[in-house]
């Protein structure tokens, strides 16, 4: 439960953005790009860049907006407008998926590879304007000693609901036309996220106590853009974070490409509702452990003990593939994956918000993930990998860029020391 010291109107806000977080994490769930988009693309085009591309077009569309919305947000007197038009904007995108997808049958497969390659982008950008204010507006909200476990109970409670989205997938995807399958996943997808978008925004936003000293953190482009240097020189904490964060997406520039190890070791479209369902058990279960130990340990500490999952999950799927494993040993494989990814989220989200200053983090949160940004492009180097070397490669290139980001969260725990 969040800290009973907890104002009635905190703790009410506290289990909206929960519920709203849960229901976005199943609909994000349901067109994940590691899984089921992976997935279509590959049988789309049959293409590992195209793949690669899916993958970095989502992380890419996530950051790029940021700025934009961080400087716009920063001398906002309210930054849920922001979040109102990125949040229901991505679920309408995802319903138009959904139609392309309906009557897909009746379009050239290079037109539709084409078009949904598209809206997939159009999803990825407009998702993208929800970050600035999402971070702004639960850091004002919930105390730091209580959001690693607002974001377990985001993830669980998305969990809970990710199953039955997981054997919906299996069902659809098995028992209909393909296509016709895909897009009534991405048709329920979009309905989680309107619920969701309606539950976030229903908790409010908690009133400006500094607006001045915001207004003035955002005197002009130009000192922006400034502040933004004077932040990447001044503050430690914030210039190694950004470096890990750049290791850490080389680590995931490997994460669709599980997907296509299991396609190739006999995995079937059918199964992938199988590995969805996997990965969100992981992710369930392990949602306790991060949020005790993101709260109790610190956020520093979360992100280090998932450093090691990094550093192993790559060095386990070149055991399968040497090995020629089965369905089973890829669910565990993608349970383990749902445990790393929902530590890495709570991880980053959590520590980005204690190194934010409060009058200042829309700006923070939109110079990190522009800096952050050419670290979205890392799944095409990925599918590089793939096409000129070989399968394996992207993997042993991801374990290397593991090891590195564990010794670099080591360093940002004796500057904070």
């Amino acid at each position: 439960m969040p800290d009973p010291d907890l104002s009635g109107e905190t703790r009410a806000r506290f289990w909206k953005i929960a519920g709203a977080g849960a229901s976005f994490q199943a609909g994000s769930t349901a067109v994940d790009s590691a899984t089921v988009v992976a997935s279509l693309v590959y049988q789309l085009t049959g293409s590992a860049l195209a793949v690669g591309a899916a993958s970095a077009v989502l992380r890419l569309g996530w950051l790029l907006p940021q700025f934009a919305v961080g400087y716009l947000a920063q001398s906002a007197r309210k930054t849920m407008p922001f979040y109102v038009f990125g949040a229901y904007g991505r679920a309408i995108v995802a319903g138009l998926i959904g139609i392309l997808l309906w009557f897909g049958d009746q379009v050239p497969p290079v037109w539709l590879a084409a078009a949904f390659l598209a809206l997939w982008t159009c999803y990825a950008f407009v998702s993208g304007v929800v970050a600035v204010p999402y971070n702004d507006i639960v850091g004002r909200s919930i105390p730091s000693n209580a959001r690693s476990r607002m974001l377990a109970y985001r993830f669980f409670g998305g969990g809970v609901l990710a199953l039955g989205i997981a054997g919906f997938a299996r069902s659809m995807l098995e028992n209909g036309p393909l296509l016709r399958g895909y897009a009534m996943i991405f048709w329920l997808a979009s309905l989680l996220m309107i619920l969701s978008s309606t539950l976030f925004v229903s908790a409010g936003e908690p009133g400006q106590s500094k607006v001045d000293d915001r207004r003035k953190g955002a005197n002009g482009l130009k000192n922006f853009v400034k502040g933004g240097f004077g932040i990447l020189k001044d503050d430690a904490r914030f210039r190694l974070f950004l470096f890990s964060q750049w290791l850490g997406g080389a680590t995931l520039m490997a994460l669709p490409f599980y997907m296509v190890a299991a396609l190739k070791r006999g995995i079937t479209a059918g199964d992938v509702g199988l590995l969805m369902g996997a990965q969100t058990i992981g992710a369930l279960l392990s949602n306790p452990i991060w949020g005790r130990i993101g709260d109790a340990a610190g956020k520093l500490r979360l992100m280090q003990v998932v450093g090691v999952l990094r550093v192993l999950l790559p060095l386990a799927v070149l055991v399968l593939l040497a090995g020629g494993a089965g369905r089973l040993a890829f669910a565990a494989l993608f349970l383990a994956i749902g445990a790393m990814m929902n530590g890495v989220t709570i991880g980053y989200l959590g520590f980005l918000m204690e190194i934010s200053p409060d009058d200042r983090r829309p700006a923070y949160s939109a110079y990190f993930n522009t800096l952050a940004a050419p670290a979205a492009l890392l799944p095409l180097l990925g599918a590089g990998f793939v096409n000129l070397i070989s399968l394996p490669a992207v993997f042993v290139a991801a374990m290397a860029a593991a090891v590195c980001q564990f010794v670099l969260l080591l360093r940002i725990s004796k500057e904070m020391a």
